[in-house]
């Protein structure tokens, strides 16, 4: 089977180290800033950055509209930090302006951990990832500026919770359908297991 190919969207944020990843995971990567960019590939992923920049370029540069579009029609999207309130349908804290490609059934609360001085990094009980002899029953997740999710409708499924500290319990991981999302950045840690758990969902897919 040929290497799907993985769009990032590459209007702001942190492009080259999912770009990275997912080529350690077996996928090719193509960075999209134009319909035509996104036209050529078989999924996207949304990376961390800027949420309300992030909205802005999207909307200056033509974007938002065939973003979503490819995500109604069955495109698999995979976004962090600022890409999961990107993919959220409701957002609490954001821009009056801001504008989302939505999807996901979820109402994220943006920045709900705090300032950049307020960035931790835990350990998370994700049910998605496979536990090989080298690997950890838990991913370690860095949230930086990050946000959560305030509520879920029923078609969401919940990947991954804070399990301790003041915010124990709080949504950080979700999937619906070809859509899913994470509050941390995978991307940054090493630990390639949800990026490959989305390659296996966009094989699946194309």
């Amino acid at each position: 089977m040929s290497a799907p190919v993985v769009g990032v969207l590459a209007l702001q944020g942190d492009v080259r180290e999912h770009e990275q990843v997912l080529t350690s995971c077996g996928a090719q990567t193509a960075r999209v800033r134009t319909v035509e960019d996104l036209s050529a590939v078989d999924a996207l992923v949304i990376p961390g950055g800027e949420s309300t920049t992030m909205s802005k370029l999207a909307v200056d540069f033509g974007l938002i509209d065939p973003l979503r579009k490819a995500r109604a029609s069955g495109m698999p999207m995979y976004g962090s930090c600022a890409g999961m309130i990107m993919l959220a349908e409701r957002l609490e804290g954001g821009r009056p302006d801001q504008q989302t490609i939505g999807g996901i059934d979820m109402t994220v609360r943006r920045n709900a951990f705090g300032r950049q001085v307020d960035s931790f990094e835990a350990d998370l009980a994700m049910s998605i990832v496979t536990q090989r002899p080298a690997d950890s029953a838990l991913v370690h997740a860095v949230f930086i500026r990050a946000p959560w999710v305030e509520s879920i409708g029923e078609g969401v499924e919940v990947l991954g919770r804070v399990e301790a500290g003041p915010a124990a319990g709080r949504i950080v991981a979700v999937r619906q359908g070809q859509l899913m999302a994470t509050s941390f950045h995978p991307e940054l840690t090493g630990d390639y297991r949800v990026h490959e758990y989305f390659v296996e969902l966009v094989r699946a897919a194309v």
